[in-house]
């Protein structure tokens, strides 16, 4: 007979693996299924390896800050070096990560999970009981539809190049575009960032991302923003990328950094009464589909907050006490995002142009850190931060960080704003000094 589970986890990622394995904790029968890499895409193929590909970039960046200031000479990337780095931690992680979880004794399949048209859900055609499923299937990357699309890169491809090439294009001035452009021109190629209006990286504050564009463009990148690309044409000299307007570029790589799509029409949900769409599976406040027994977490889950790793496993922690201990709907902290690039730039919480509509509450910290020790000390080229503190409480609601050490720093004013820190109450702590902790009280 077969083995019927309490709880069947499609996708072996970050999320899916965090449910498994919670569950597994609870005492509950659990199969967890990949169709890919075990693992996931953030140590994969994501997060984990570019943050790989990037310490060089800041090696080097650290090098060139602090010439003519007791260093000489800067290093070149050496970009296949770089690449067996970067494999000698990936490739081990799909292995890893299913020997862990056969090592919690929790049931594994290696397949395309599917329910058919009568609700049937099953693996590779062969079919499973279950009483609940929880979707953690991620996302994809994006390919825009325009003419010569199937000369488009991703992310993916991007993320295991065995040489750089000469001329390196990316399309979508998104996370993803402006991380992996900062990554191409220091390992010494033409980078060109196209997007289709003004204003990339929409989500930040727009004075901040147009200082991180000139940090970039000092740096040697090209933006050719409100260009409409296309088409994308072969030719002897290279790939010629086309713009409505008549722009037109040739390089030898176009990567396609457009956004990211839901891994959620593949699995036959419109079967089992599961709506999904553009932006993921729709979830009500408890993460639960339309249909009472199907969950949904992570990056595929159309919930109110940026696609983060951390956040998959948080969503997970939530839905093992839900599937255990049901109670109270989801809440979510408030959850720090950043962009690697040459600098950093981060955020959290309430947005300058936000507190601004409300001045007669929320005051604007606007600081120029450059020349603070924090940052003097090392020859950082450009240090800002946009601080809001709510003048009713004395508490800081949000900050915009951009410097070479703004993801350290987003994550200590996240904690000022979770634990609703006054600087009153700062001043009652002793930080190691002298660091960017120790820089706090001088943000208030």
């Amino acid at each position: 007979m077969a083995t019927a589970y309490d709880v069947v986890v499609i996708g072996g990622g970050p999320a899916g693996t965090a449910m498994a394995s919670g569950l597994k904790a609870r005492g509950k029968n659990v199969l967890i299924v990949e169709n890919d890499l075990w693992g996931g895409t953030c140590p994969n193929r994501g997060c984990d390896p570019k943050k790989i590909l990037l310490s060089a970039v800041e090696a080097k960046t650290a090098v060139e800050n602090l010439q003519q200031k007791g260093l000489t000479g800067i290093p070149s990337v050496d970009w296949p070096a770089l690449m067996r780095h970067k494999r000698g931690y990936t490739d081990g992680i799909s292995a890893g990560t299913l020997n862990g979880l056969k090592g919690q004794k929790i049931a594994t399949m290696h397949g395309q999970a599917y329910f058919r048209a009568d609700g049937q859900l099953t693996v590779d055609g062969e079919k499973i009981a279950t009483t609940d499923v929880v979707v953690a299937t991620g996302q994809r990357p994006a390919i825009l539809p325009i003419t010569g699309h199937e000369y488009f890169k991703t992310s993916t491809d991007f993320l295991n190049l065995d040489q750089m090439p000469k001329r390196v294009t990316f399309v979508g001035g998104g996370y993803v575009g402006f991380e992996l452009a900062t990554i191409a021109n220091a390992a010494g190629a033409d980078v060109h960032l196209i997007h289709h209006n003004t204003r990339p990286l929409k989500a930040f504050d727009a004075g901040m991302v147009q200082a991180l564009m000139t940090n970039l463009t000092t740096a040697g990148i090209t933006f050719d923003l409100n260009r409409d690309l296309q088409t994308i044409e072969q030719q002897a000299d290279g790939l010629h990328l086309i713009a409505a307007d008549g722009f037109e570029l040739v390089t030898d790589l176009v990567v396609c950094s457009a956004g990211r799509l839901p891994n959620d029409d593949h699995l036959g949900l419109e079967n089992v009464g599961v709506r999904f769409g553009r932006h993921g599976i729709a979830v009500n406040d408890h993460l639960q589909t339309a249909n009472p027994h199907i969950y949904a977490i992570g990056d595929v889950s159309d919930t109110p907050v940026p696609k983060l790793t951390p956040l998959a496993g948080y969503e997970a922690r939530y839905l093992v006490t839900q599937l255990t201990q049901p109670g109270q709907a989801i809440t979510y902290p408030v959850v720090p995002t950043q962009v690697y690039a040459s600098p950093k730039l981060a955020q959290v919480g309430m947005g300058a142009a936000t507190a601004t509509n409300q001045s007669e509450r929320y005051r604007v910290n606007e600081l120029d850190m450059t020349k603070w020790f924090t940052y003097y000390r090392f020859g950082a080229q450009q240090a800002l931060a946009k601080v809001i503190v709510d003048q009713t409480t004395g508490q800081v609601v949000g900050a915009t960080v951009l410097s070479d050490l703004a993801d350290e720093l987003i994550n200590y004013l996240t904690l000022l704003i979770e634990q609703h820190l006054t600087l009153a109450d700062l001043q009652q702590i002793v930080l190691a000094y002298p660091t960017p902790a120790s820089d706090l009280p001088y943000l208030y």
